[in-house]
């Protein structure tokens, strides 16, 4: 597990290079001053992006396998994964931001479908 990113994921960068071909750079990377530390922030639009990696945040899209050794790990693990996913939204939500969550399967299978729908959050 040492190999697994937390910043700078293939996904991430994906959707950030996505992002500035359309026009939309001047965000903030992992920016402290947002709550829950979103993985792109736009802080004048208030708007939190979040992209997760189907594996780790239990993508509803692709529903990924539960590994079958050491199964009560994976799965505390898995739930409390789920439960700061959860409070980093409420945070953010309360603090009157607009969060996207976008799916590393959505990124790879469908990117213009994907950047479509993350500019029309940006631009409400």
């Amino acid at each position: 597990m040492q190999a697994n990113r937390g910043k700078d994921t293939g996904p991430e960068l994906k959707l950030r290079k996505l992002l500035r071909e359309a026009g939309y750079s001047g965000y903030r990377l992992h920016w402290k001053k947002a709550p829950g530390r979103p993985d792109i922030a736009y802080p004048g639009r208030r708007v939190a992006i979040f992209v997760n990696g189907c594996f780790w945040h239990r993508c509803p899209h692709c529903n990924p396998p539960t590994p079958k050794s050491n199964r009560e790990f994976w799965e505390a693990k898995f739930a409390a994964n789920a439960e700061r996913d959860a409070r980093k939204n409420a945070e953010l939500v309360a603090a009157g931001w607009t969060v996207l969550t976008v799916w590393e399967c959505q990124i790879e299978t469908a990117p213009r479908a994907t950047i479509i729908q993350v500019i029309e959050e940006l631009e409400c």
